[in-house]
């Protein structure tokens, strides 16, 4: 039993979500689409799982707290992936291909169910939406390595006098109290707004949709990849500091070999005497990553290195308040010309 103090906080955690997810979404007037329709559905009937084309895109962007913000177009490259059984999402740019495959902040790329638009997560699809839904309605799935159940939470129509929309507000919960706040939109035909919120409250990932439309044209791309290495060095201010790691490369678990290294590269020093170095040697002795910094350096670098399988080596050095993080995937690379 909820006793009447508990009644009190989830009532303020469902309107301080709602308030925060109809925040983000003051901009939908922008948006476009909507139906001009007197039938448009109401509050109360079920949204059902739009049908996707081929060109079809969404522009989000994504926003984390470890990376700096990025913008990205979706585009569905096919219609017929998994027997007929799924789209594939891709990216209209092949840097932001590389650097969505490194981080892996996306769970929304690759293959998408046709019958409830799920995300592959570790090679299984996974209902983030599960259609038909409504108000009220629940489910659960797993994502970002955490299980969830989700509940649907607030539907909304909107309108601006001319067309109408509908909008389902979203909420799920993990064990670990982490929290998910999403918005399926209907006239998006996909996610307008998802925001990830960890245990201590720092938002994890934050997804928004700026626009969409039809008929892309161009080459897209989807990279498959498998985490290889991912270490943070953080001198913080001690005496001169060694780094002496290594990793071994082999293929894709299911896929086969990769095409392609690619890495993320982050180095703050701070002031005073502060520097850092790194590189990466593989078997060859060759040096994909030789990287140094001075004293207030402050960079990102994304990167790519060809795919010889084998060991790869780390050295460095750090003085001062020294932070260095390295981030390394292997890559399959996919393209189609829409």
């Amino acid at each position: 039993m909820v006793d009447d103090e508990g009644v009190k906080v989830m009532g303020f955690k469902s309107a301080f979500v709602l308030a925060l997810l109809l925040l983000a979404t003051t901009m939908s007037g922008c948006l476009g689409g909507g139906s001009d329709s007197s039938d448009l559905p109401g509050e109360d009937d079920p949204f059902n799982v739009p049908t996707w084309d081929i060109a079809d895109w969404w522009l989000y962007t994504f926003s984390t707290p470890t990376f700096s913000d990025d913008t990205t177009r979706l585009v569905v490259a096919e219609d017929d992936a998994e027997g007929d059984t799924a789209y594939m999402l891709a990216i209209s740019n092949q840097v932001e291909a590389r650097r969505h495959a490194v981080l892996n902040h996306n769970p929304f790329l690759g293959r998408i169910t046709h019958d409830n638009l799920s995300a592959f997560e570790n090679g299984e699809p996974q209902p983030v939406f599960q259609f038909p839904f409504q108000k009220g309605d629940g489910w659960t799935f797993s994502l970002f390595g955490l299980d969830w159940t989700a509940n649907v939470l607030e539907v909304h129509i909107e309108t601006n006098g001319v067309t109408r929309n509908r909008i389902a507000v979203i909420t799920a919960s993990a064990d670990d109290g982490s929290s998910l706040a999403y918005i399926f939109d209907e006239s998006a035909g996909f996610l307008r707004t998802l925001i990830w919120t960890d245990p201590s409250g720092v938002e994890q990932l934050t997804i928004q949709l700026a626009t969409f439309g039809a008929g892309h044209e161009g080459e897209v791309w989807f990279i498959r990849a498998g985490d290889i290495f991912d270490k943070e060095w953080d001198n913080n201010g001690a005496p001169n500091g060694e780094i002496e790691d290594s990793f071994f490369v082999s293929g894709h678990p299911s896929a086969g070999d990769y095409d392609e290294m690619i890495y993320w590269l982050v180095g703050e020093m701070g002031g005073g005497q502060s520097s850092g170095s790194l590189t990466l040697r593989d078997h060859a002795d060759l040096t994909p990553i030789f990287e140094e910094w001075t004293a207030g350096d402050k960079t990102s670098e994304l990167g790519q290195a060809p795919y010889p399988s084998g060991e790869y080596t780390l050295t460095g050095t750090q003085t001062g308040d020294s932070y260095i993080h390295l981030i390394v995937a292997g890559g399959i690379s996919f393209s189609w010309t829409l």
